[in-house]
Order: structure tokens, then C-alpha cells, then sequence
């Protein structure tokens, strides 16, 4: 079948150079140009307004479409559909002949179809005697296999469009909301500002963008409540960091009186520990028993001051009371004195009950003493009570420090 060939209008129909152009155009279809008619009307409905077709046009192209015998739209398979008009009323979905006979040159004047009329104006095809299609006469799709890339194109840009189109409204919605509620909050906190010149200025922004908008159109509101967002949120940041320095210099000046309250406590508490440390008792008094108390605070220690077991033994016995050494950390006897007398009035032990361990044990092991009480520590329900019972078994001589560093030691290893 030659779908190349040119043919007139019958009857009044004049020819024009526009049909003679699409006659031309489709004659240079290259036969290797195939494309599936139904995704290639999808395609054509994608881009109908910029190819100047109606949705009604469309249903008659749809129907035209039907007739033809492949999905394959092909110029091996020919290009001439021949319905009747009553065959293609039928198809598209009951339209009038005259309403298809205008539709129908709407699809001639895009250019999206060709008649090929015969010469009395019916349309028909001539078989061979092999059953094939020798000639045929009724509209040629020819035009939408050559017009198919440039159709794609079209439908492409009109898909991207659309994209951006609702990306910029999602974006102005967005916009809109973060601005209400930005400004709200900086009504609410009352934030000093020129709230009601941008409020102003935002309404007359949603007041000015049209029912139907274009893309440029959305795109250039977009761009000015973006500007408006962000002066509001800079001027809420703002706000937010005077705050915050106002904060951080009240904090500081509080931490300064804090951090003088505490050197004096500790130093007091340095001295209390190594006052402690230097216990003297007079050289005629007896060792304290277990039914006897100082009456005085004693000049001399009783017993040899010298620590029963190793300070690195102690630490690893005692872990938790690190922290409360001079620095955080405990490195000498003294600096476990010191941590001593820090956690002393924490365990409600009373300078006369520490006095007294100090004197009978030993200021290194009583300190030893007082951190192993800690160490246990809710296992002791009163750690003043279990330190002077600790001073009077060691006044006897039945009290050591180390079995008790030991002990912990020992649990510790177990719990590991």
C-alpha cells in the first residue's frame, strides 16, 4: 500500500500548502520509525493543548486509533484506517456526524492525521487476489509516526513543567505556614520587630498571586516569601542569641561565687584534714578500750601512725572516692586526707569520732577506714557509729585495716 501518495480533497474541500506541507513531511517517515499507538496517544493527550487539540478531537483520534490492526504503529503496516462514519460514531462513544466531520478536520489542521479521499469520497480499500491491501482510501496516521519524537519533546517539557508547578506551590504552602507560624511566635514572645509592616507586606503577597497562577508567576511569589522567611527567622535568631549571652553571663557570674564558696570550704576542709593529721596526745595516756572513752582530745598518737597496707591498694579497693581528692583525683595520703574530709560531713561523721579514729589508727588508715565505709556504702546504715566501733576494736588491738581493704578487694573480683 502506498501511503506516500498524494492526494486532494474531494468535493468542496479546497486544497492548502499546510496539507501539501504534511504530505511532504509524512512522506519522509523512515520505515524504521515504530511506536505503540496506545503509548504514543497517551503521549499526544500529555501534550494536547501545545498541539492546539480538544479532549473531544482526541476521543475521535482515540477512535480512529481503534481501527487500526496493529498495536504497532509502522509504515510496513500501513497507515490508511477506512471506517465508516457510522462504524466510528459508534467508537466515539455516539458523536454526531457533523461533530465528528469537525473534529475530524481539527485533527487535519494539527496535523496529526491526512485524508486520503477516494474518487467518489468514500473510504474503502482495494485487495489483491492474495487477500492483501493493494490501495486504500480514508485517513492516513502517517503525520503521528513522522511527528512522534517531536511529540515526546513536547509531552516532556509539558510533564517537567507540570512538576515544577507543584513544587513551587508545595513550596509557597510551606512557605506560607512556616511565616504564620514564625510570626505568631514572635507575637506570643513578644519580640521587639516591624511585625506589622511584614505582615502587611505578606498579605499583600498572598492577595496578589492570581486564581489561575503561571509557573513564573508561582516562582516569583516563591522567591519573595523565601526573602520575607528568612528576615523573619533572622530576626527571631537574633532575639535568640541575646538571650542566650544574657543566660551564659549570669551563669558565668554564678559560677564565679560558687567556685569562691567552694575554695574557701575546701580549704577549710584541707586544714580540718590535716589538723587531723597531726594529732598529738600526752605520752602517759592508756590505749582506749572498748568500755572507755577519751575525756580529752589526746596530744600523741597511741599506735604507730605508719599505714597497714599500700595506698595503690587502697584506690583500687576504694574506686569511688577518686573523684573527691584535690583535682579529682588521689595521687598521696594526703590527697586521701583531703577526700576524707570532704566526704566526713557527707556520712554525718562528727569531728570527734574522726579525731578519735585518727588518733587510735592513724591518720592514713583511718582515712583507709572512712573510704571503705564509703565504698560499701548504703550496706552501712550509720557510718559514724560503724567508724567509732572500728576505733575501739583497734584501741584493743582487734581491729586491722587491711582484712576490710581485702574483703573489698575480694568483692570486686568476684562481681567481675
Amino acid at each position: 500500500m502506498d501511503a506516500s501518495c498524494i492526494t486532494t480533497p474531494f468535493g468542496r474541500r479546497a486544497m492548502t500548502l499546510a496539507s501539501l506541507a504534511n504530505h511532504k513531511q509524512a512522506e519522509k517517515t523512515a520505515p524504521e520509525v515504530k511506536r505503540n499507538k496506545w503509548k504514543l496517544f497517551r503521549t499526544i493527550c500529555e501534550a494536547r493543548e501545545d498541539l492546539n487539540v480538544s479532549d473531544r478531537s482526541l476521543t475521535v483520534l482515540d477512535a480512529l486509533l481503534s481501527f487500526y490492526p496493529s498495536d504497532e504503529l509502522s509504515v510496513s503496516n500501513g497507515l490508511i484506517v477506512f471506517p465508516s462514519n457510522a462504524q466510528l460514531s459508534i467508537r466515539a462513544r455516539g458523536m454526531t456526524a457533523a461533530t465528528l466531520r469537525r473534529h475530524l478536520a481539527a485533527l487535519v489542521d494539527a496535523g496529526l492525521i491526512l485524508r486520503k479521499d477516494s474518487p467518489n469520497g468514500k473510504r474503502y480499500a482495494r485487495r489483491s487476489r492474495s487477500g492483501d491491501i493493494s490501495e486504500a482510501y480514508g485517513f492516513s496516521l502517517a503525520p503521528l509516526l513522522f511527528r512522534a519524537k517531536e511529540i515526546e519533546e513536547i509531552a516532556g517539557q509539558i510533564s517537567a513543567e507540570r512538576e515544577l508547578f507543584h513544587i513551587a506551590r508545595e513550596k509557597i504552602s510551606l512557605c506560607r505556614r512556616e511565616i504564620t507560624k514564625l510570626m505568631a511566635t514572635a507575637h506570643d514572645t513578644e519580640i521587639e520587630g516591624d511585625w506589622p509592616d511584614l505582615d502587611d507586606r505578606f498579605k499583600s503577597l498572598l492577595v496578589g498571586l492570581p486564581r489561575r497562577p503561571s509557573l513564573e508567576e508561582l516562582q516569583s511569589v516563591l522567591l519573595r516569601l523565601t526573602e520575607l522567611r528568612m528576615r523573619i527567622v533572622n530576626l527571631l535568631e537574633n532575639h535568640y542569641n541575646v538571650q542566650k549571652k544574657c543566660a551564659n553571663e549570669s551563669q558565668n557570674e554564678r559560677h564565679i561565687k560558687d567556685s569562691n564558696t567552694h575554695s574557701l570550704s575546701e580549704s577549710e576542709t584541707k586544714q580540718e584534714a590535716l589538723d587531723a593529721a597531726h594529732l598529738i596526745i600526752p605520752t602517759d595516756l592508756q590505749p582506749l578500750t572498748i568500755n572507755q572513752q577519751p575525756t580529752k582530745i589526746p596530744t600523741q598518737p597511741v599506735f604507730s601512725s605508719k599505714p597497714d597496707v599500700h595506698l595503690d591498694t587502697v584506690l583500687r579497693a576504694c574506686s569511688e572516692i577518686h573523684p573527691y581528692g584535690p583535682g579529682g583525683s588521689i595521687r598521696t595520703w594526703r590527697d586521701l586526707l583531703i577526700a576524707t574530709a570532704v566526704l566526713r560531713p557527707m556520712l554525718q561523721i562528727t569531728t570527734s569520732v574522726f579525731r578519735e579514729a585518727c588518733v587510735v589508727m592513724g591518720p592514713e588508715n583511718a582515712s583507709a577506714a572512712i573510704a571503705c565505709i564509703f565504698e560499701k556504702g548504703e550496706n552501712i546504715n550509720s557510718a559514724g557509729a560503724y567508724l567509732r566501733n572500728l576505733s575501739r576494736r583497734a584501741a584493743q588491738r582487734q581491729f586491722s585495716i587491711r582484712p576490710m581493704v581485702s574483703a573489698l578487694l575480694r568483692s570486686k573480683a568476684n562481681a567481675s
